[in-house]
């Protein structure tokens, strides 16, 4: 009698936790449900734990910014020193016809004067060497890394002994992109060609390099002034007297000494660099932001600090203009 009624005693004891831990079971289940009506996808859901869809349940890279800044400018024959770029300038302020607000909506903004471009083109462009003294194995290693070259008569200053004109024979090397980069600089900036070389040299170079003529207008050494800091500089004035929409790209910083606000100081192209990328990569995104800009010179001053790189080198400010 007293085991049957222990057994009496514990049933009813066992039932009541069984029902109390049904209860509770249901009450989770029931916040959990309301849980899953009131949310309205499963990026929401990751979004509470502080996740995003993209970092778990993809591994595709992030897409890297259309702007990337110009490399450390090596400046080795002026210097020891080096100029190093500094961070990508903030987004526009102006545009030239219609921009995305970076919402997706399209905004006018107001029309501005185009662009204009010079161009250096030893160095910058292209590398050339006279053909008798290149080393067999430079053309080799540029053919192996398909940088295009070609050979070039051209007229020298010199004159042979019977007074005619000596004729001089050159293999140039195209910077790698250099086709697709005039191209597409053209679409939206006006393009000047301004060389220390001289006109015998650099005249049936440019038609090569440019069958389509996007060259506005050339300028060779002639067309460069001697300053007592440094010979064969090219003043911007005698292109523009507005010098907020003119820029100058030279692998030399010493041929903008006059504006150097208005200067792109590149690496030098030389063929032992096969895997050069500044062209496409480097300089064209950046004239491209400057083709935005009403005043090109407060970004080119934030990015190099040019003035002070000549200052360094012993060119004062009173020798600008």
């Amino acid at each position: 009698m007293e085991e049957l009624a222990a057994a009496e005693v514990y049933a009813p004891r066992t039932i009541q936790v069984w029902r109390t831990l049904l209860n509770w079971i249901a009450f989770f289940f029931q916040i959990f449900a309301q849980i899953l009506r009131g949310t309205p996808s499963f990026t929401q859901v990751l979004s509470y734990v502080g996740l995003r869809q993209g970092s778990l349940l993809s591994s595709a890279p992030q897409p890297t910014p259309q702007f990337k800044p110009l490399p450390v400018v090596e400046l080795a024959e002026f210097g020891d020193e080096s100029e190093e770029a500094l961070a990508p300038p903030s987004r526009p302020t102006s545009a030239a016809v219609t921009v995305s607000d970076g919402e997706g909506r399209m905004t006018d903004a107001p029309l501005l004067e185009k662009l204009m471009v010079v161009l250096d083109l030893d160095e910058t462009l292209v590398c050339a060497y006279e053909t008798s003294s290149l080393p067999a194995m430079l053309r080799s290693q540029a053919t192996e890394a398909d940088i295009k070259w070609f050979e070039l008569e051209c007229i020298s200053s010199d004159k042979e002994f019977e007074g005619k004109p000596k004729i001089n024979y050159v293999t140039v090397f195209e910077r790698p992109g250099l086709k697709e980069f005039l191209k597409q600089l053209s679409e939206f900036a006006d393009l000047v060609l301004f060389t220390a070389g001289l006109e015998g040299y650099a005249r049936p170079l440019v038609d090569r390099i440019d069958p389509e003529n996007r060259f506005s207008s050339r300028l060779y050494r002639p067309s460069t002034i001697s300053t007592e800091y440094r010979e064969h500089v090219k003043d911007l004035s005698c292109l523009s007297k507005d010098f907020s929409r003119i820029v100058i790209v030279d692998n030399n910083p010493f041929s903008f000494l006059l504006q150097p606000l208005n200067g792109i100081p590149c690496i030098p192209f030389s063929p032992a660099q096969p895997h050069d990328e500044q062209l496409l990569e480097v300089i064209l995104p950046l004239l491209k932001h400057l083709s935005l800009q009403k005043d090109v010179r407060p970004v080119l001053y934030e990015r190099f600090h040019m003035p002070e790189w000549f200052q360094k080198h012993g060119i004062p400010a009173s020798g600008w203009t």
